[in-house]
């Protein structure tokens, strides 16, 4: 029988630290949040801060700034935005991978559990090694491939062509659906991922790119694009509200055609 071990710094160890509340209200609630340090040796562990919820803002990035400027500056984490737009926030928050900075604090009942998004290298605390989820990224080509003479003034695209890209470019490479995907946890070495094969589809049906079929030549992998089994946790996790099941589906119907010696 196979006997699987994780590794030994991966264990979170039980003995966490615990951080009394600063603020003068009586209103507190428990953020236990998940803590590494690479520079030692020692095993994550979960440290629980008590915090004052009427001192911060209602956003569960609002309560991170504050335990990070009033409590313990020593806690890491990326941030920028605060709008749901540059993904850099993103990590799981009561057992979902999603944007500290637009689940609320009244969202979530009982103690605030936040850990690093999953299945990925921390680099430390709250911050997960994305190198590999870039370069993923980078490899679809993500940008306008033309072929014709450039305009003079601009691409043109028609308004019920523009319309094939909503719901696609809106992506903010949170990388939240990706850490969801189990095809991705076990093949992210070679399985492309939601995200970045959402974003394949939004060049793909670009009525202005000139190489799909450079692009669908790319895709046709064992493992870049066929590893998805339509699980859907991809959809449910999307703090953007996208569905990259759907554009995955959508991009194995064009593989389908260009095979038939259709157009795809």
């Amino acid at each position: 029988m196979v006997e699987l071990r994780l590794p030994e710094n991966s264990r979170i160890s039980p003995s966490g630290k615990e951080w009394e509340a600063i603020g003068k209200s009586k209103i507190t609630r428990p953020f236990r949040i998940y803590r590494y340090d690479p520079d030692t040796q020692n095993n994550p562990r979960i440290d629980t801060y008590h915090v004052d919820v009427k001192a911060c803002g209602p956003m569960i990035l609002d309560a991170l700034i504050f335990i990070k400027d009033h409590i313990d500056p020593t806690l890491t984490f990326r941030r920028s935005c605060r709008e749901g737009i540059c993904g850099s926030c993103a990590m799981n928050i009561d057992g979902v991978n999603t944007l500290a900075c637009t689940r609320g604090l009244s969202e979530i009942k009982g103690d605030v559990h936040i850990y690093p998004l999953p299945h990925m290298p921390v680099i430390k605390d709250l911050i997960p090694d994305l190198t590999n989820f870039y370069a993923q990224h980078a490899s679809i080509m993500p940008w306008l491939e033309t072929k014709t003479m450039a305009p003079d003034k601009e691409w043109k695209q028609s308004i019920e062509d523009r319309k094939k890209l909503d719901d696609l470019y809106e992506c903010v490479m949170c990388a939240a659906c990706s850490t969801s995907c189990p095809s991705y946890w076990w093949n992210s070495d070679k399985y492309l991922g939601p995200a970045a094969l959402l974003h394949a589809y939004r060049w793909l049906v670009d009525s202005r790119d000139e190489s799909r079929n450079e692009r669908l030549d790319q895709l046709e992998d064992s493992f870049k694009l066929y590893r998805c089994h339509t699980i859907m946790n991809c959809a449910r996790t999307c703090p953007k509200n996208l569905n990259p099941a759907k554009a995955i589906a959508e991009i194995k119907k064009m593989m389908v055609k260009k095979r038939s010696g259709k157009k795809p």
